[in-house]
């Protein structure tokens, strides 16, 4: 290919004379002109590349029964691998277009090679992922920790890559190299402390997705409830709801506890959990007068007319004696306020009817017997969710008179004077 050029440059040379350039000129022009065809063959081989590795092996993943070549393509590998192709073409043409020129061979060499170590660090870290992906829907790995040894793999291959990265750029040899920063590494790590930290763990962050600019996280340690608006390499910004700012260390995401909001906002619904305290001394059986009081309810009257029935058949059967409400099966007013509370439910528009929904006692307190309410607003914006709750416990707390229950509340102390 050399002497190819040096012919091209001989044919053309008496055309540059014959404009007034001078010999080192031309050569200068001829370069520029080789180098534009070099790139335009790159971007052939490049589109030649891409349609094997892309477009044919996107048809052969489709015809084949495992799903690991599937991944492949989602990860975007064969993409990248087309990507490495054409530059791996200029690195080998590199020496011999730029034979002359000692100087700028030495430069554009060192370029191609560095982007290529890490092309191909990042084709290979596709690789993993892809793995990792395809383990993962198999039942007999679902259970391990599969990120974590694709991370410790990355971590090592990032060493060695950038080990090869600096040996290239500085022409030393890789062996030496690595004595080297073994050698200081104390020292780097007594100067560079919370820099490598924040470095190991804005990796993990990253790799594990666990934060992302936008995200509603809440770190009580820190005092921190609201968006993420910056992440570095030491820190993460917070802007809090009152429009304060909070600076988290990076570190402190991998070795704290925090609260992160994502899920619930990505999903159909966000969680309504809250209860009220029933006076306990005010829970009681219902006689058929109360019974056919109750009735007047739209939402539960066919309940209890089923429910009565249910129980007059088990009572009738068994010979149970009435006279005293204790025997036999009998409805309470308290069982019967959770049937109407859950039909309530099941018909407020402000509720995803997908999702988990009950009304359900909680353990005995001294201050009373906890009815919880455990649903999902289908609307997650705060404002709408919080006015969703309200309205529904509005009508709670409205509506236990009429059940003859009493919320419970601590007596106000009034004081005297003598």
């Amino acid at each position: 290919m050399h002497k190819l050029l040096d012919k091209i440059f001989n044919s053309l040379y008496p055309i540059f004379r014959d404009w007034g350039m001078s010999r080192n000129f031309a050569s200068y022009v001829s370069l520029i002109f080789n180098i534009v065809i070099l790139i335009a063959l790159a971007y052939i081989i490049y589109y030649i590349a891409k349609f094997v590795l892309v477009t044919l092996t996107a048809v052969f993943a489709q015809r084949t029964k495992t799903k690991f070549d599937d991944y492949l393509i989602q990860n975007k590998t064969t993409r990248y691998t087309a990507y490495l192709i054409p530059f791996f073409f200029i690195y080998k043409a590199v020496p011999v277009i730029l034979d002359k020129y000692e100087y700028w061979e030495s430069i554009f060499g060192k370029i191609v090679g560095v982007y290529i170590t890490l092309l191909a660090l990042w084709i290979v870290r596709t690789i993993f992922n892809s793995l990792r992906d395809y383990l993962k829907q198999k039942p007999e790995y679902s259970d391990k920790p599969i990120d974590s040894f694709v991370q410790v793999i990355m971590v090592i291959l990032w060493i060695f890559g950038v080990a090869i990265i600096i040996s290239k750029l500085f022409g030393i040899k890789q062996g030496e190299l690595l004595t080297i920063l073994g050698t200081l590494s104390a020292i780097i790590i007594l100067i560079f402390r919370d820099t490598i930290l924040g470095f190991v763990s804005s990796v993990q962050v990253a790799i594990n997705d666990m934060v992302r600019i936008g995200d509603w996280i809440t770190m009580e340690k820190f005092g921190a409830d609201g968006d993420v608006i910056e992440i570095n390499l030491t820190t993460v910004k917070v802007r809090n709801f009152d429009n304060t700012i909070t600076t988290i260390p990076t570190y402190a995401l991998s070795s704290d506890s925090f609260q992160n909001w994502r899920g619930m906002q990505k999903s159909d619904g966000r969680r309504i959990k809250r209860h009220v305290l029933i006076k306990s001394s005010s829970i009681r059986f219902l006689n058929n007068e109360d019974l056919n009081q109750m009735k007047k309810v739209q939402l539960i009257s066919s309940y209890i007319d089923s429910r009565q029935s249910e129980i007059e058949k088990y009572n009738e059967l068994r010979g149970v004696d009435k006279t005293l409400a204790l025997n036999g099966r009998n409805m309470t007013n308290l069982g019967l306020f959770r049937k109407y509370i859950m039909q309530y439910l099941v018909t407020h528009p402000g509720l995803n009817k997908d999702m988990h929904m009950m009304c359900r006692q909680l353990q005995s307190t001294a201050h009373g017997v906890p009815l919880e309410i455990y649903a999902f607003s289908s609307d997650k914006r705060w404002s709408n969710y919080e006015y969703i709750m309200s309205d529904i416990f509005d009508h709670v707390m409205a509506s236990v008179e009429y059940f003859d229950l009493e919320i419970f509340e601590l007596p106000s102390k009034i004081g005297r004077f003598d």
